[in-house]
């Protein structure tokens, strides 16, 4: 070995040496960060080249047991509920509504990914029973705001401008309206724990069975019917009234029609209690015993057996009956006096939890609010059956209300049947209400069956197919606005 060789190989063995070094301590601390948080991370998981917080993400959404829902095995919302918590649920309790959304009153959580070891750990990996309980959904969007898409960042901040819910109805929810956006404000200044949010709420209910609601106030000639057919009102606000209302004709201004109406609607709600007890009694003893009822007499003589002696018996004469098929929507405007009767929908509305109250409620009653609030529109409702989604072959209907926050597809697939979601430039919210499938953004893909909830960014186009009979609901902003 020559001179120059051992001195070029006694330089170079250290540095080699270094170079090794370096290179050891570096893989080191790679190990060392292995499965730390790092939210910008550009690859999921399993690999598919996704963002942790660009995928769909299952949620754990919150019940409601108010008393007015359907009992255990009867409620959909139990169903539902049941499926997507994992657990064993009391069925003797009422099951009233399935929360999916960011509100504080009923927040859903973003499910944690985990596998269940034999020693009972659990590591990051596919969807399983094992729930880590992890972040609210409001939270989650806060740290991901770019999740909303910048449309919906720009016009509502980092939250859903929308709250998307189920409710199984046993018996009727309270005579009501939802303030407008200027009336919320000033009502949740002036009493912020019953007046919670200071956001107007219109909604959309599209039923899932046969639903009965109460809604907006019949016509002209149909409430002069009501004070000629129904005597007992007559008594109630008396003889001038009655008068003023009877005499009024299609000539007259609106807002004279209106300033009428309000006049009879809020001397009937502000009636005495004893007054409204002994007019109800006389109208039922008289109904009982008269042969062929009106479906809105029968009406009331269930409201009464519900709600003995209580005022919103009476305001259900001068509101809309409407029977919904399943499929069919309907839309209430803010400060549109309603209330639901029974059966399952699915409800879409804006993110708020306001509701003023004035009859057929244990709850606290404003009356002089709700009367003062309400727009006093009159006529039928138009009722929403929905209109077949471009490109989905037909499996998917939306439902386009008059509000910009929100709007709702129903999918219906058969066995092994497959459709599209386009992308939307706002999140959605997927609701499976019944069989199994799967559901793919790209190569990722996620099994779904019967109460899983999951939320979807925006811009992302998701494809959806049957193992069995499938359907769901999208949540989502309105595309027409």
């Amino acid at each position: 070995m020559s001179e120059e060789y051992v001195e070029s190989y006694v330089i170079l063995l250290p540095i080699s040496l270094i170079v090794l070094g370096v290179f050891l301590i570096s893989l080191f601390k790679k190990g060392e960060n292995v499965g730390k948080k790092n939210p910008r991370s550009t690859m999921a998981v399993n690999g598919c080249g996704y963002r942790t917080e660009e995928r769909i993400q299952k949620l754990r959404c919150s019940v409601k047991n108010y008393d007015w829902g359907r009992i255990g095995l009867d409620s959909e919302v139990y169903r539902l509920s049941r499926a997507n918590s994992g657990a064993k649920i009391d069925h003797n309790k009422p099951y009233a509504e399935f929360w999916m959304g960011t509100h504080e009153s009923g927040p859903s959580r973003v499910m944690r990914k985990a596998k269940i070891l034999a020693n009972g750990n659990c590591f990051d990996s596919n969807w399983t029973i094992c729930d880590l309980g992890g972040p609210n959904l409001k939270s989650w969007i806060e740290r991901n705001p770019h999740v909303l898409g910048d449309k919906v960042r720009k016009k509502w901040g980092s939250d859903l401008p929308f709250l998307f819910k189920v409710l199984s109805v046993a018996k009727p929810l309270s005579i009501q309206a939802h303030p407008c956006k200027e009336l919320a404000k000033k009502l949740h200044m002036q009493d912020p724990n019953v007046y919670r949010d200071a956001n107007h709420k219109p909604e959309m209910a599209l039923a899932i069975t046969e639903f009965e609601a109460l809604c907006g106030f019949v016509g002209l000639e149909d409430l002069q019917m009501v004070l000629k057919n129904v005597p007992e009102i007559s008594q109630l606000v008396g003889s001038a009234l009655v008068d003023k209302v009877s005499n009024i004709t299609a000539q007259d201004s609106e807002e004279d029609v209106k300033a009428a109406l309000k006049q009879l609607f809020t001397q009937i709600m502000s009636a005495s209690e004893r007054a409204v007890a002994d007019v109800l009694s006389q109208l039922t003893g008289r109904l009982r015993l008269k042969d062929n009822l009106t479906s809105k007499e029968k009406l009331v003589l269930r409201l009464e057996e519900q709600y003995p002696h209580d005022v919103g018996v009476l305001a259900a004469f001068f509101m809309n009956y409407v029977k919904l098929n399943p499929g069919e929507a309907l839309c209430i405007g803010a400060n549109d006096l309603h209330a639901y009767v029974s059966g399952d929908c699915v409800e879409c509305m804006a993110t708020s939890d306001n509701v003023v109250r004035a009859g057929l409620t244990p709850k606290k009653r404003d009356v002089e609010t709700l009367c003062n609030m309400l727009t006093y529109k009159q006529g039928h409702p138009d009722i929403l059956r929905g209109f077949n989604v471009e490109g989905s072959g037909g499996c998917i209907k939306r439902y386009r209300p008059p509000f910009e926050e929100f709007e709702v597809d129903h999918c219906h697939l058969f066995k092994g049947k497959m459709t599209t979601f386009p992308a939307m430039a706002g999140p959605s919210l997927f609701l499976v209400t019944e069989g199994m499938g799967t559901i793919r953004m790209g190569f990722y893909m996620e099994k779904i069956s019967a109460g899983d909830v999951l939320f979807a960014p925006a811009n992302t186009k998701l494809s959806v197919q049957s193992e069995t009979r499938l359907e769901l609901y999208r949540a989502g902003v309105n595309t027409k606005y």
